[in-house]
């Protein structure tokens, strides 16, 4: 079923499917990991339904925004929330892997990707085929993202994007591989006391080694309630 929510009483909203991509914290997440500069060249690879980069507007309205997505239905709702919202978004419905190179490949300032956590076959199983790509690389690999990531930087361009930490030594290799020297690392936790169970990376491209691991961000308190980072994240202590 198609609904709408908006991040704060009277600010930007977003349209979404529960049986397409259902807003996660993920998105929320590496909505609020880069660091933004205004009129910013932005990219958002496997964008989905446009959330993350809804979340990069509502903190940057300037950025200069594109989202790549090959799936009909969800960049449809992308294209509503854009719309819905007064945002100049370009929408590209094409397959990562094989697009055409847009008019500003090597001059993007920003690629951001909340990429499939799974190889094909692992993983919850998925009975809607939006949500088997989303989630799997049936459709494509984080080496994938990665290439054409750092196809789409300027020299000094960051990516980002959000990760399970079992694979995080795939995600470095990938972002390595193609020339985005990982730069900052930060985990995330549930609790101060349970493992990760995800994590945020960002790469430059052409940068020289060297990684700030960040302290991790925890999300709930002891007694169960949100961390204030994560009502920050949610835009809830926004009121206008």
């Amino acid at each position: 079923m198609e609904r709408w929510e908006t991040l704060w009483p009277g600010g930007p909203g977003f349209f979404y499917d529960d049986v397409l991509f259902p807003p996660g914290t993920d998105a929320f997440l590496l909505g609020a990991f880069p660091r933004l500069r205004p009129g910013a060249l932005v990219c958002d690879l496997g964008a989905g339904t446009g959330l993350v980069g809804l979340l990069l507007l509502a903190r940057e309205p300037s950025l200069r925004l594109h989202n790549v997505e090959f799936q009909a239905a969800p960049l449809r709702l992308a294209e509503k929330t854009a719309a819905a919202n007064g945002f100049a978004v370009f929408q590209h419905p094409e397959d990562l892997r094989t697009m055409a190179d847009l008019p500003e490949t090597g001059r993007f300032d920003l690629v951001v990707s909340n990429p499939p956590y799974f190889p094909e076959g692992a993983g919850p199983a998925c009975q809607a085929e939006a949500l088997r790509l989303a989630r799997t690389e049936a459709g494509c690999t984080i080496f994938d993202v990665c290439r054409r990531a750092a196809r789409l930087l300027r020299w000094g361009g960051t990516f980002a994007a959000v990760y399970r930490p079992e694979r995080l030594c795939d995600l470095l290799e990938a972002m390595r591989r193609e020339g985005l020297e990982p730069k900052r690392l930060r985990l995330v936790q549930h609790t101060a006391a349970s493992a990760p169970s995800l994590v945020l990376a960002e790469g430059r491209r052409g940068g020289k080694p060297g990684l700030t691991v960040e302290p991790p961000l925890v999300l709930h308190r002891p007694d169960g309630g949100d961390t204030e980072e994560l009502e920050e994240i949610y835009f809830r202590r926004r009121t206008e």
